[in-house]
């Protein structure tokens, strides 16, 4: 990769090399990545390139084509001003396509007493702003993109990446946060407005901590506040379509997760607001054993 400047970032038990024909993407994730530890031997899991499509694309209306150890032909590249979350794309295309060590859920979660709250739903939920809120009260931030579930243990991995919020998200989340806390605002993205955040101190200090999944909600934002009961194949037929990497697991991926299903509690969470979902939580929350 001569010519490419590079970047070593660990998350949780994933090793990334980004490498890019650009400084300033690297530059924005040295940054924010700032206080995770550094890689000590320049080993990486999965590597992801940022390169022009085309060579004068380099200078002449700069776009960045994301590549790397898995990529998809078929994807458009993104303006040079989206860099970061170009590299943010191609860390998660590398994990969805590549990991096999754990089953990945398309989910975010937090840990309170060495127990998982898990959250997953279709964009637009509110589970990344759901995460983001409770780790500034009290809860521990384990990952907003993927869950992490050992098929030998069953307990839950942390992958405390930057937390991607969107669009009125962003407003919300800027009330409460310093502004040291975010990262540069993207407009016109394919999602619309995005705008990353570091999370807390705690989410990196223990990331190497484990938790046993205690709870599981599908949120719905927009509706009237109320939870309701799923039926377990519902939940089954779900988390194999939130699970990149369910099929490849192959017996290993059905039987982690119908033990999953088996064992842990699940809500459908609907709510108009962040204090009727954390009002819900709780109620839930505090019945657990």
């Amino acid at each position: 990769m001569a010519g490419l400047h590079h970047l070593y970032l660990t998350v949780g038990p994933a090793r990334f090399r980004v490498a890019s024909t650009w400084q300033r993407p690297l530059d924005q994730l040295a940054a924010l990545y700032g206080d995770y530890p550094a890689s000590q031997d320049s080993y990486a899991d999965f590597t992801v390139r940022l390169e022009p499509e085309k060579p004068w694309r380099r200078y002449i209306r700069p776009s960045v084509h994301i590549s790397g150890d898995f990529w998809l032909p078929d994807a458009a590249p993104l303006p040079l001003n989206q860099s970061l979350l170009a590299a943010e794309m191609g860390m998660n295309l590398q994990m969805a396509l590549g990991w096999r060590r754990h089953l990945l859920l398309h989910a975010s979660s937090v840990e309170k007493d060495g127990k998982a709250l898990l959250m997953t739903g279709l964009s637009g939920s509110g589970k990344s702003t759901l995460s983001a809120m409770l780790a500034e009260k009290g809860w521990r931030f384990m990952g907003d993109e993927f869950a992490l579930l050992n098929p030998d243990t069953g307990m839950m991995h942390s992958f405390p990446r930057l937390i991607s919020l969107k669009n009125e998200a962003i407003a919300a989340m800027q009330a409460i946060l310093p502004e040291s806390r975010f990262g540069p605002l993207m407009t016109g993205t394919p999602k619309g407005d995005i705008r990353h955040i570091i999370p807390p101190a705690d989410a990196v200090q223990k990331m190497a901590d484990t938790a046993r999944p205690a709870l599981l909600l599908f949120p719905r934002f927009g509706y009237d506040p109320i939870l309701r009961h799923m039926g377990k194949s519902e939940i089954f037929v779900r988390l194999t379509q939130a699970s990149t990497n369910y099929v490849a697991l192959g017996e290993t991926g059905f039987r982690t997760l119908t033990k999953f299903v088996d064992t842990v509690p699940t809500k459908a969470m609907d709510y108009q607001s962040g204090e009727q979902a954390e009002e819900l939580i709780d109620s839930l929350w505090n019945k657990l054993s």
